[in-house]
């Protein structure tokens, strides 16, 4: 496959996952950005690459990267000398990266819900449901802790076979 037709596939799977994550919650343009700094093959892109790589305006790359970064799934940096920022996928471990950086916000959630349920009481309803989001969050948070080690262990069984 020559250059022009891999960029073309990977435009097309771009657009695919886009779709799915669009339909998640992730805004469109996010999720355009995000699909094809997955799917392509370099490893950091400026702002000018993302535009000429999706085909769209500069101007439409600003707030999805700025959104990306926010959200933990982009990391920025800047070379010395240069002007521009780069974008990319931050370590070698992706989602592992990626879903680490959920465990504060979980802990951010309990503590915010346990305030709220102290504020408004186990005694009425709205109370017992923020008990039970706690109880919820609490329980994501320790298994989430134990599927990154176990997934830690798989992707180095993975990339030991050549993954």
């Amino acid at each position: 496959m020559d250059e022009a037709d891999n960029h073309e596939a990977v435009l097309r799977f771009t657009e695919k996952l886009a779709i799915l994550l669009s339909e998640s919650g992730m805004p469109r343009m996010s999720a355009r950005v995000f699909a094809y700094v997955l799917a392509d093959d370099a490893d950091t892109y400026t702002a000018r690459d993302l535009a000429e790589g999706l085909r769209v305006s500069p101007a439409a790359i600003s707030g999805a990267v700025r959104q990306l970064v926010q959200a933990g799934l982009l990391a920025r940096g800047r070379e010395p000398g240069e002007r521009s920022d780069f974008y990319r996928i931050d370590g070698d471990d992706v989602w592992g990266t990626i879903m680490a950086q959920r465990k504060p916000f979980l802990e951010r959630y309990i503590e915010l819900l346990t305030e709220g349920a102290r504020e408004i009481g186990a005694n009425r309803a709205g109370g017992r449901r923020l008990e039970e989001t706690i109880e919820f969050y609490r329980f994501m948070d320790e298994e989430l802790g134990h599927t990154l080690e176990r997934w830690k262990d798989r992707r180095a069984r993975w990339v030991a076979d050549g993954g």
